[in-house]
């Protein structure tokens, strides 16, 4: 959920690592919604049953769902609302400040080092607002299937003076043995309904 204030931060010198999660108009999934209203979206044998206004947007092993408005549906591009899917070329030995990452949950999913404009906001900047992440646990995706869950809360920054300007999270899915990374930083209304009824293939 994204919030406004006018608290003052410095941002200490580190990589920024987060994509922004709070405004949402996406429509969630309801049981009412006929077949007609709704579609099927497949990655790696994980089968979402979606409204049929998302828009589904393919690169290789990246996948934008595009939710409401976009300008640019890139993962952690600005002024798209929707969520992305990664497959293991997305997260498996990504470059990151001259080394190279390799995603388990233990840290938020970010895929370069440097600054990140904010999801909803290109004028200011993405800044982890903490280290630890706020909500873990496990969250069912479709029947036989658990997702390692991390909420990770996170800062938007004006770039001059480091002025908090509001603040999201970053919700990430992760099925270690699907090789199936699901980030959510618009607060997607009913996603996590939408990967609790998954089905597998």
């Amino acid at each position: 959920m994204r919030n406004r204030s006018s608290l003052l931060i410095i941002p200490a010198a580190v990589a920024v690592l987060a994509a922004p999660a709070s405004a949402s108009a996406a429509t969630g999934v309801s049981p009412s919604l006929s077949a007609a209203q709704t579609k099927v979206f497949s990655f790696r044998g994980m089968n979402l049953k979606i409204p049929a206004s998302w828009k589904v947007h393919r690169a290789g092993d990246r996948v934008v769902v595009v939710t409401g408005k976009c300008k640019n549906p890139e993962p952690f591009a600005s002024n798209c609302q929707g969520f992305w899917v990664f497959g293991p070329k997305a997260f498996i030995n990504v470059p990151v400040g001259g080394g190279s990452l390799t995603y388990t949950g233990k840290q938020q999913f970010h895929p370069f080092s440097g600054v990140i404009p904010c999801p909803f906001n290109p004028k200011t900047s993405w800044y982890p607002g903490n280290e630890k992440a706020a909500s873990t646990g496990l969250r069912q995706v479709g029947r036989g299937h658990k997702a390692k869950y991390n909420a990770w809360p996170n800062l938007c920054v004006t770039n001059n003076t480091g002025r908090k300007t509001a603040s999201f999270t970053q919700r990430e899915w992760f099925l270690p043995t699907s090789k199936i990374l699901v980030v959510d930083v618009w607060d997607t209304p009913s996603l996590s309904n939408v990967l609790k009824r998954a089905t597998w293939s």
